[in-house]
């Protein structure tokens, strides 16, 4: 008897022999190696992720003290452009969408009552897929073939608009080494995102109706169906990029009929869907984080859910308003600017719904909420410059300015990173058993606070005074002097919060309070189990009777709570 669990065998225990046990560090990598448990894979996900992240992050450091002042020589143009299109790539691909899948690894299985994902060995390989993109990538500044045999990473931007990816502008490989990466990555994360749907949908709990299920699990469904539509799209261009490249094919060679705006179409197709893709997840952590310590139930949950598929259904049809100074037609323009506008509504009925949970509630302003409150206030800023970007005739004015590089870090910095930072310290219990500590987490929460505002509002400002993306120098005499101080000034801070943090998930694992099972009185599935859970997550399958089951078990007399 184990844990409640009978375990019989008939096979006679024999013991190692001297000489073969095994070291601590071996046994870690082969049951890393071995691994299809998906707690295991979900926290290899999140681990890679944030190492890319401090890879990515010092890249991010080295290119604002680039631009700290005029006429700066800490990296010369060749390098520059290496660093920002790693850095751009590194983000979107290697941090932002492994650290997304990575909690949806994790949590969505216990979430909805079952014992591991749908298809433990395709999750695996979804895994090692990602890590070997990422791998690959990296591996470009060995074999990249630099000046003099010297290995070179990519220079072409994360978005590789050709032509600048030809083999007369790209030569040498670092270009296919960035095209195949991005492939092997694609082919992960579509099947993660298949075993997310047939997982969702077939080993749903006894009582877990679709109008039960957490947020979490409901907008992780959404994701995993943009993904398997976006991600075609990028591997398709990728793939006419290589016939390009090296059998001739000229799609996109405009010299010999192709067009250099093809390449944009199939990349927006991927590239705004894939703004949702990393946004929706920051949305279904907020859900969760949001009425927990707020001690009541999300406003309108019904609204939430169609919210949520409605700006997935409209994401599929804004991309070209990344093109507005391309020349397309009016109609065009007019159509793209309107669906625009219109996927701001469901995007904005969400933040009333977070404000509406908090509206009266016995707010509790631990570290999780902190980061969802930032969040919020974060996102309504990225959601305001986006309306204003939409508006074609001020993208015109401001495209390609640093007012569009402040707008999509307000998106992908300042949405999704905190609410990761969020769901770390709310997760983090349940994960490792141990809290995190407050006071380092605090230091963590007001360095990158205030290192995020001070590195990115300036740079709206600098944007509207003209000055351009992609230039790794600029004269004194143009005014941007004080805003490109602020913003490398501001990196110091977010570096130093940064450090805080991983600081404190080390100091944490070995000294941090232990949890317990329950640590925030939550009402969601993970809490019913232990923490960290065990391998087959519950010992008897639950059955759920309501959309919080936790919390009706804990306080079945309570008036304020209503079954659903």
């Amino acid at each position: 008897m184990a844990n409640g669990i009978n375990i019989t065998t008939d096979a006679e225990v024999v013991p190692a022999r001297p000489g073969e046990e095994k070291g601590v560090l071996t046994s870690l990598i082969q049951e890393l190696v071995y691994t299809v448990d998906h707690k295991k894979l979900g926290m290899m996900y999140m681990g890679s992720g944030l190492i890319f992240f401090v890879i990515a992050g010092l890249m991010a450091a080295a290119i604002r003290l680039q631009l700290a002042v005029p006429n700066n020589h800490v990296l010369d143009p060749d390098t520059f452009n290496r660093f920002f299109t790693m850095h751009g790539t590194a983000m979107v691909f290697l941090v932002g969408m492994p650290l997304i899948l990575g909690l949806a690894n994790y949590f969505v299985p216990i979430m909805v009552g079952a014992r591991d994902m749908a298809f433990p060995r395709l999750n695996a390989f979804g895994f090692w897929m990602f890590l070997f993109s990422g791998i690959l990538l990296y591996f470009s500044y060995l074999g990249g073939d630099g000046l003099y045999g010297a290995g070179s990473a990519p220079d072409v931007g994360w978005f590789a608009y050709s032509p600048l990816t030809a083999k007369a502008f790209s030569r040498g490989h670092s270009t296919d080494y960035w095209t195949l990466s991005l492939l092997v990555g694609g082919i992960g994360s579509i099947s993660t995102a298949i075993n997310l749907i047939v997982t969702i949908f077939c080993l749903r709990c006894k009582g877990m109706t679709l109008n039960r299920m957490p947020l979490f699990v409901w907008l992780n469904i959404v994701v995993a169906f943009l993904i398997i539509i976006a991600m075609p799209p990028l591997s398709a261009c990728q793939i006419m990029l290589c016939l390009d490249r090296y059998l001739g094919a000229k799609f996109f060679d405009t010299q010999a009929g192709g067009s250099a705006v093809l390449w944009q179409h199939f990349f927006w197709i991927f590239g705004h869907p894939e703004v949702y893709i990393l946004i929706l997840p920051a949305f279904a952590i907020a859900s969760e984080v949001i009425p927990v310590f707020s001690r009541k139930p999300i406003f309108g949950y019904p609204m939430m859910v169609a919210a949520s598929v409605m700006i997935a259904f409209i994401s599929l049809g804004v991309w070209a308003h990344h093109m507005f100074t391309v020349g397309l037609t009016s109609v065009s323009n007019t159509f793209f600017a309107t669906s625009t506008f219109i996927i701001a509504i469901p995007t904005g009925i969400k933040i009333f719904n977070w404000l509406g949970t908090m509206y009266g509630g016995k707010l509790r302003m631990e570290l999780p909420m902190l980061f969802s409150i930032a969040f919020l206030f974060q996102f309504l800023i990225a959601g305001l410059t986006g309306v204003m970007l939409a508006t074609t005739p001020f993208d015109w004015q401001l495209n390609d300015s640093y007012f569009v590089v402040a707008h999509f870090h307000y998106v992908l910095v300042g949405s999704l990173i905190f609410t990761v930072f969020s769901a770390f310290y709310y997760w983090y219990p349940k994960m490792i058993g141990r809290m995190l500590d407050n006071r380092l987490g605090h230091w963590h929460f007001w360095m990158f606070l205030i290192g995020f505002h001070l590195t990115f509002l300036p740079q709206h400002v600098a944007g509207i005074l003209g000055m351009p993306r992609r230039i790794y120098s600029y004269p004194a005499d143009r005014g941007w002097e004080i805003w490109n101080m602020a913003s490398s000034i501001g990196v110091i801070f977010q570096g130093l919060g940064v450090l805080f943090f991983l600081i404190n998930l080390i100091y944490s694992y070995y000294k941090g309070k232990k949890a317990g099972d329950d640590p925030w009185d939550a009402w969601t599935l993970e809490w019913a189990t232990t923490s960290p859970p065990a391998e087959y997550n519950f010992e008897h399958t639950p059955e759920v009777r309501s959309a919080r089951p936790l919390w009706d078990l804990k306080h079945p007399e309570d008036p304020d709570w209503k079954h659903q």
